[in-house]
């Protein structure tokens, strides 16, 4: 068996043992490569003649095939290589091409199968001297094959990424960048994944290069890649210490869910609504994977309008739905549309809105405030897609679940997709039936979050830790795990103190007790080593992001940023810069309406353990 690898410098193997040195001359492997090629495998002794010795007198170019295919006969076998009358021919099985293998993969959308063998341009340094003919079918297989080289190696590290595997999206990538440097379609690739891990001055950078890289001063660049730049440039920058020299910890053990998720994302573009709910308990990463899927559609030019609920959140009719207008909807274009009479009933709900359209703020005859609502998310949804996030649904006030419902009923041909995040328990009437709606009413899924098994806490302390040995990692994994009982909150905060060199080696107690969640687990409760996560985390902190991070545990469920300055009496870029580091480091989530802490138990165990009494009553008496 001939096996020839392509894709890259040439390599000839036979019956898996490199193949002789006179297989390499230039003409003799010349020959190879064209009849391994050519339909059939087989050509004519003349068009061979024509195509690699046309400078040579017609007597002497046949002596030199003549030569080449004793050559070949020898080296690699003679019957696979027949040389029968005027007609030479690899004979079928005789040769095995990576390009046949590539072919195969491509067909059956087995990326990762087919990026190993994208080892560079088609003969990469491959060149056939006075032989126009041979460059020229040389220069079209070579076309050809960085065509589908550079889409199978893309589309790779899109579906990696889309998958919220952002490491596995690298070596494709690099592959793609070698093979083509020019590629806007790489380039944009690689400008989401550094997007997605929170590199957006990195991403903006290579956009910058790739600008100064071009052959001609001023070369037009695709609209979409001048567009996907834009939107990375105006995407939050954050203000962090210079402590914070990681990106963001990737999305681990939620492949699947993320991909479904995104599926819906897409079908949205075909002008139809879609409803997804995520469900999961407390510290699983529902809102973790909202984040990542508010990332994506940002990217891709959607509009992400977003909120988070609060036990409190309850008792207020329609608080769900006013957060949501105060959620980026304003920034949503088309909404000037909408009647005066249903930005009049948002703008009587959000100050910002009365600012914005104060003519329809005066407006006497507004409508119903459910009713504005969809109306304005039809007139936003002409423009661009739209993504709803509501995080922690579980708490949202029956009112905003019914306008939820006539969202789904009333605007099935808008593109708009709607994800409603929400822990299990308490579950409401008002939530089995919009459940009930998937599949019904809208199309949509309903994704449930279990907790963390031994191999997905192996592969993420393998990110944070990339220098332990495989042995030291399966050791490990197996204490995170039972020490976080999988939880993915835990298990990512063991994992961070790790890296500040806290000691996992003492034994602990199974946990949480039986039939209880972590929402009813106190903080006297947790083992040890979590508690000793959670401190070691908040030393690591910086101390305006401690002041306000304690500020935030004593002052209630939801803290405004201006009542953090008055609890802390820190104001301006050095709150900000506090409040950016909290939410970087995943301490605390903000909306709209202000800040609140990832999980409730992480705020009592701050509460608990890291205030003072007598900090306590000062957060309470100036934050009041």
């Amino acid at each position: 068996m001939i096996s020839m690898r392509t894709l890259g410098p040439l390599e000839v193997s036979v019956d898996g043992r490199p193949a002789p040195p006179q297989v390499y001359w230039s003409h003799n492997v010349a020959l190879l490569l064209y009849l391994a090629r050519a339909p059939a495998h087989r050509c004519t002794r003349d068009h061979a003649v024509g195509l690699l010795w046309p400078d040579k007198p017609q007597a002497a170019a046949k002596q030199s095939l003549r030569e080449a295919v004793h050559t070949l006969r020898r080296c690699l076998g003679a019957a696979s290589l027949r040389a029968a009358g005027d007609q030479l021919e690899l004979v079928a099985g005789a040769v095995e091409l990576d390009t046949d293998k590539l072919d195969h993969f491509i067909k059956r959308n087995d990326w990762a199968a087919a990026t190993p063998l994208v080892g560079g341009q088609f003969a990469q340094g491959f060149v056939l001297e006075n032989a126009s003919a041979f460059e020229d079918w040389l220069r079209s297989e070579q076309w050809h094959w960085q065509g589908r080289s550079m889409d199978a190696l893309i589309t790779h590290a899109e579906q990696r990424l889309d998958a919220g595997d952002l490491l596995g999206a690298d070596e494709p990538l690099r592959r793609a960048w070698n093979l083509d440097p020019r590629s806007e379609r790489a380039l944009r690739t690689q400008i989401r994944r550094l997007a997605l891990a929170g590199g957006r001055l990195a991403a903006l950078a290579l956009y910058e290069q790739f600008i100064e890289r071009a052959e001609e001063p001023g070369e037009a660049l695709e609209g979409e890649t001048k567009a996907l730049a834009a939107r990375v440039r105006s995407q939050r920058e954050w203000t962090l210490p210079p402590s914070i020299t990681v990106p963001r910890v990737p999305l681990f053990g939620r492949e699947r869910e993320l991909a479904e998720i995104l599926r819906h994302w897409k079908g949205v573009r075909a002008k139809r609504l879609a409803l997804v709910m995520i469900e999961a308990p407390a510290g699983h990463g529902k809102t973790r994977l909202t984040e990542e899927v508010v990332t994506r559609a940002s990217l891709d030019g959607g509009a992400c309008i977003m909120a988070r609920a609060v036990p409190a959140d309850r008792q207020q009719s329609m608080s769900g739905i006013v957060a949501l207008t105060r959620g980026g909807l304003l920034d949503a274009a088309g909404i000037a549309a909408a009647s005066p009479g249903a930005l009049s009933a948002i703008s009587h709900e959000a100050s910002e809105w009365a600012e914005r359209f104060p003519a329809a703020a005066k407006t006497s005859a507004a409508k119903p405030l459910g009713v504005a609502f969809s109306e304005v998310l039809k007139e936003a949804s002409r423009e661009q897609p739209l993504l709803l996030v509501l995080d922690d649904a579980q708490w949202l006030d029956d009112a905003s679940l019914e306008v939820v419902e006539m969202l789904v009923r009333d605007l099935k041909t808008a593109p708009i997709l709607i994800v409603l995040a929400a822990s299990p328990e308490p579950a409401t009437p008002k939530w089995s039936e919009l459940l009930a709606a998937i599949g019904r009413d809208a199309p949509g899924a309903i994704t449930r979050l279990s907790a963390f098994d031994k191999p997905t806490v192996a592969a993420m302390i393998r990110w944070f830790c990339p220098k332990y040995t495989e042995d030291q990692i399966d050791r490990l994994s197996r204490r995170v795990t039972a020490d976080s009982a999988g939880i993915p909150l835990f298990a990512l905060e063991i994992c961070h103190a790790i890296t500040q060199g806290l000691d996992v080696t003492s034994k602990q107690g199974i946990w949480p007790s039986p039939l209880r969640t972590l929402d009813q687990t106190r903080p006297g409760d947790l083992p040890d080593t979590i508690v000793a996560a959670i401190r070691v985390g908040f030393n690591a902190l910086s101390p305006n992001a401690t002041t306000a991070l304690k500020a935030a545990a004593v002052l209630g469920d939801r803290v405004t940023a201006k009542r953090i300055a008055r609890a802390t009496g820190l104001d301006g870029p050095p709150l900000h810069a506090a409040l950016d580091e909290l939410e970087w480091r995943r301490w605390l989530l903000a909306d709209s309406r202000g800040y609140s802490f990832v999980a409730r138990i992480v705020r009592e165990v701050v509460e608990r353990d890291m205030v003072l009494h007598g900090e306590q009553q000062r957060f309470l008496k100036a934050g009041s």
